[in-house]
């Protein structure tokens, strides 16, 4: 064990004690449900990059979890490698956290109307807690349960070889860690040299050793413990000592006294070291729930999403297609508990999650599901609130939509409505707000490009003389008054009129007799109107256009 007065000469002079920090964070005092202490959980994202929607899905399990037990949830960005760390990380959380309801608790972020700082267990950054990690750094040192370590990056290496050559474990441990029981005088003289050091911790592990803990997702998991002396403090080198990943973890989660950690099953072999951690410091240990990783389908088998091949992966991809809050809730809380997804959306976002209801086979991440439950649940939304949807939507990634709307609120309105008030099974042609401009933009004629050509392949291959001729004719006796089934008398008669066989049968008896059908003939008025070749209902769409607008766009095509 290292002198104290050497082991304090390498920690600034102002660190709080232990106790001092003890004192700062104490217990919260949770009075939970039911007779059980609330959940105390925690989210902690790292600003290398994009927030994955599998750290959206683990922080909404997080804050589930803690309010449906009374008690809380705590968004900590864990910044210490700050060499990879993105500009801009923290503008992107604050987005994420806020557009999906995932608003902490505590935590350093100011999200829509919170303030930030809030919580009395920050800095929630955790690249701002530096000396509260080398206090106990400092702490474990003094007890000789952990000590400087000089090795240069070429005698790491060197001992891995040597390690592979001889076919051991791989791993700074034992007769292999040259620092780990180095005298007082060869840390000093190395000091002396200005060698840049990290701290280590000294583990008492042994190689081949199993070790066993309970997982509240898992069970019993065992596997074999860890015997490496890991680094907890990085190099003496860097401006700001900050802690590995390892290190902060144990002593953030002791000092914001969480009780739940919920995190990737990636992070399951991490386990003992951070057990060891614990144990050293004196904490009490917390209890994990290892999620299994959301996965893919490709072709026959299935793996990880991933950042770099799939665009699902990232939150912004759901923001930018504007997928509405409630459906993807939804369809995240059907992948963590499949029941969920079986009841309506209302009742499973109720519904509080259940651990015990979790499957170890990591759930698919499937846009084609979810976009037919995000379908399903705009249909359900009344006119204004759709509207509400795009606006708020378009706001952001599409101005001249909201330009549009403001515009014509009266045809906004109309247009919405076709095929969706009064109806058993209401139109479904929104399944994102990104929808609206191709399956409503030819309501608008800011939006509508004018058919002009009658060669166009949208008219199933009519003579394009016939297609001006039909259109002009149509234009010329328009009449916009009348129910249904009277307007569409004329599109019969306008029919008729050229020649087209008024049914199915009557074509099939002389197709050469005719130029074609009926339904020829009205979508030549259909596509000059909307554009395409299917549509809502025709009737409904002149309705909300109007019959000047209808009239005009006929003329555009008739020439």
């Amino acid at each position: 064990m290292l002198d104290r007065a050497l082991v304090d000469g390498l920690f600034p002079d102002d660190l709080p004690e232990p106790a001092e920090l003890e004192e700062r964070y104490p217990p919260r005092d949770l009075g939970g449900r039911d007779g059980q202490p609330g959940l105390v959980t925690r989210f902690g994202p790292s600003p290398t990059g994009f927030v994955h929607v599998g750290g959206l899905y683990t922080a909404m399990v997080s804050r589930d979890l803690a309010h449906s037990t009374g008690g809380v949830y705590v968004l900590r960005i864990e910044d210490t490698d700050q060499s990879r760390e993105v500009a801009g990380a923290d503008e992107q959380f604050r987005r994420a956290f806020e557009a999906f309801d995932l608003v902490p608790d505590e935590g350093d972020l100011e999200i829509g109307a919170l303030p930030a700082p809030r919580g009395d267990y920050g800095p929630y950054h955790q690249s701002a807690r530096a000396a509260i990690y080398q206090t106990y750094v400092r702490e474990l040192m003094r007890q000789g349960k952990a000590y400087p370590d000089f090795a240069t990056k070429d005698e790491l290496a060197a001992i891995s070889d040597a390690q592979r050559t001889l076919k051991l474990p791989t791993g700074y441990y034992g007769r292999w860690a040259p620092w780990r029981d180095a005298s007082e005088d060869d840390v000093r003289a190395a000091l002396d040299e200005g060698k840049p050091w990290v701290a280590r911790f000294r583990s008492d592990g042994v190689v081949g050793e199993r070790f066993a803990f309970s997982d509240r997702l898992r069970g019993r998991v065992e596997m074999e413990d860890n015997h490496n002396d890991v680094v907890i403090l990085k190099s003496s080198d860097n401006p700001v000592r900050l802690p590995t990943y390892h290190f902060a973890h144990a002593v953030d989660d002791h000092l914001m006294r969480t009780t739940l950690v919920v995190r990737t099953e990636e992070w399951l072999s991490s386990v003992p070291v951070h057990r060891q951690l614990f144990a050293a410091l004196g904490f009490e240990p917390v209890d994990y729930a290892h999620l299994a990783p959301l996965m893919k389908q490709e072709g026959g088998s299935k793996r990880k999403l991933s950042k770099r091949k799939d665009a699902e992966a990232s939150v912004d991809f759901y923001l930018e297609a504007g997928y509405p809050v409630p459906a993807v809730q939804y369809y995240l809380r059907g992948l963590a508990n499949p029941r969920l997804a079986e009841v309506p959306l209302p009742e499973a976002l109720a519904t509080p999650l259940r651990l015990d209801e979790f499957g170890l086979a990591g759930p698919l991440v499937d846009t084609v599901k979810l976009s037919d439950i995000s379908a399903d649940h705009i249909a359900t939304l009344p006119g204004p609130d759709v509207l509400a949807g795009v606006r708020a939507w378009a706001a952001e990634y599409d101005p001249e939509v909201v330009k549009v709307l403001d515009a014509n609120p009266e045809l906004a309105a109309a247009a919405i409505d076709v095929e969706r008030v009064g109806v058993e099974n209401p139109r479904k042609d929104l399944a994102k707000w990104s929808d609206f401009r191709e399956a409503y933009g030819f309501f608008f004629p800011e939006l509508f490009t004018d058919v002009t050509d009658p060669a166009d392949e949208r008219f199933g291959g009519l003579d394009p003389a016939l297609v001006r001729a039909v259109a002009a004719d149509l234009a010329d006796t328009y009449v916009h008054e009348g129910d249904q089934p009277t307007w569409f008398q004329q599109i019969r008669d306008l029919a008729n009129r050229h020649g087209f066989a008024p049914n199915p049968k009557t074509y099939k008896k002389d197709p050469d007799a005719y130029p074609g059908m009926l339904r020829d003939a009205a979508n030549v008025a259909r596509v000059a109107i909307t554009g395409a070749q299917r549509s809502p209902d025709l009737y409904e769409v002149t309705r909300a256009l109007g019959a000047d607008e209808v009239v005009r766009r006929l003329r555009a095509l008739a020439g």
